[in-house]
């Protein structure tokens, strides 16, 4: 999938992409939706999520918190208040140790709760790229508090390329589902 470099597109995928993971989430039974992830032996994945997410709610979760992060940097920074897209103290080198903390903190959250929180979450994601111009979305250096980037890419970043990212984890898990 083509990364969206407009405003239209950027809409259009998150729905999208966003819509391809619901209905996959919805093609499950409740017992897929909640079991555990247990992939088969011969399933060699070096990445540390494949280890770290050990259900759906931790997916759901993970793309959550990743919108919370968007929400919080932009709001912050349009009001004047300089922050980091990632949260202190970690970096583009160390934000897979922020993702564990993100799994360690919503071990007691619910399936449902997350899907909840979710569902919020995104909603809340479209109508902040809504505000935006096509411009001040996609336009390097249009805020100097993006750096040498655009905020389109942190929001393509946390929603349709992490929804592609979830889509993936959730059809292993279907795959590993269906051949028990």
């Amino acid at each position: 999938m083509a990364r969206a470099t407009t405003k239209s597109d950027l809409i259009a995928d998150a729905t999208t992409q966003f819509e391809k993971m619901w209905n996959l989430i919805d093609s499950m039974t409740m017992e897929e939706q909640t079991a555990a992830f247990q992939y088969s032996d011969t399933f060699n994945k070096k990445e540390a999520h494949w280890d770290r997410d050990k259900n759906l709610r931790d997916v759901l979760i993970h793309l959550y918190e990743w919108h919370q992060l968007l929400l919080h940097w932009v709001e912050a920074n349009r009001k004047g208040e300089t922050k980091p897209f990632l949260l202190a103290p970690y970096n583009w080198k160390t934000y897979g140790q922020m993702n564990v903390s993100f799994w360690e903190k919503h071990q007691s959250t619910s399936y449902e709760d997350s899907k909840k929180m979710l569902l919020e979450s995104h909603n809340q994601v479209l109508e902040m790229i809504k505000a935006f111009s096509n411009e001040e979305l996609f336009e390097k250096g249009h805020f100097d508090w993006v750096g040498s980037n655009a905020v389109g890419a942190y929001c393509v970043s946390t929603t349709s390329s992490h929804y592609d990212w979830a889509i993936k984890k959730i059809k292993q898990h279907i795959k590993t589902c269906k051949g028990k």
